[in-house]
């Protein structure tokens, strides 16, 4: 089967392109990462022609020997539907996870994102959290989710506590919460190693004044999970925007009799008495 054709490679193309539609992707901003499945890689094996090794830039054992479908550095979300084969790439992994080698795409040149490590490591440890369900990582710069990190406590109770309160959906859809990375560099193994400890424990990790990590099983769980948070983001702005503060919301008992309705365990850091 050629590359193109692959239902995985036509879904990471899909999700790109709604990324795009949403306006998560000025310019070249933010990536997207597949862990590929054994039999999904073995139906292209005829089309993969290994490169030269490389160093990733941090280590990953765990993810030793695996394949990656990875947008690639300085490319654009826009173009990956009409000129995938330039903008995307498959990468494999080394058999002690500390380099990879391009083994399909980036025709004209180029390397995979820059924050490569950051993907790698959390793909890591959500292949470790999840036993191995986990598979996308996408990063985004929704605007209003940034627009909050300058106006929000950057804690992980207060973010997670204030899009909970603006739709229903919310804690059903993200009960373990939100983290939040204070701003740092991107692309380095600091911002890399924060990320993937919050990963432990949440599916999304906002990056201060940058933008969203978010973690999932496949493209529309992982998708639609950005876009619920960034939905509920959207909503508090308008909120905060009215000047006039809420006049009600969703209370700790609601949020309570809630979860056991839709049988989901939201933890208790959440659930605090505003002051």
């Amino acid at each position: 089967m050629k590359v193109l054709d692959a239902e995985f490679v036509q879904g990471f193309m899909r999700m790109a392109t709604d990324g795009w539609d949403q306006g998560w992707h000025e310019r070249n901003g933010g990536n997207l990462s597949y862990r590929i499945k054994e039999e999904e890689i073995a139906s292209v094996e005829e089309e993969l022609s290994p490169g030269e090794w490389l160093e990733i830039g941090t280590s990953v054992p765990e993810l030793a020997g695996e394949y990656f479908l990875v947008t690639g550095s300085g490319k654009y979300m826009r173009n990956i539907s009409i000129k995938p084969e330039d903008c995307i790439c498959i990468i494999e992994l080394d058999e002690k996870g500390e380099n990879y080698r391009i083994c399909w795409g980036l025709v004209n040149g180029g390397k995979p994102t820059s924050e490569l490590p950051s993907h790698l490591m959390n793909h890591e440890v959500k292949k470790k959290v999840t036993k191995g369900r986990c598979r996308v990582i996408y990063h985004a710069h929704p605007a209003n989710t940034i627009a909050l990190t300058f106006v929000l406590p950057l804690e992980d109770e207060v973010f997670t506590r204030e899009l909970w309160e603006m739709a229903t959906e919310c804690p059903v859809v993200f009960p373990e919460g939100i983290g939040v990375v204070p701003w740092m560099v991107p692309g380095g193994r600091d911002i890399a190693v924060a990320t993937s400890e919050l990963m432990k424990k949440y599916n999304v990790a906002i990056w201060a004044h940058h933008g969203m990590f978010c973690a999932g099983e496949d493209f529309d769980l992982t998708f639609g999970l950005m876009h619920t948070v960034e939905k509920s983001a959207e909503i508090l702005v308008k909120v905060l925007s009215m000047g006039q503060g809420k006049r009600q919301t969703i209370r700790p008992d609601e949020f309570r009799h809630l979860a056991v309705d839709f049988h989901v365990t939201l933890p208790e850091k959440f659930l605090y008495e505003k002051q």
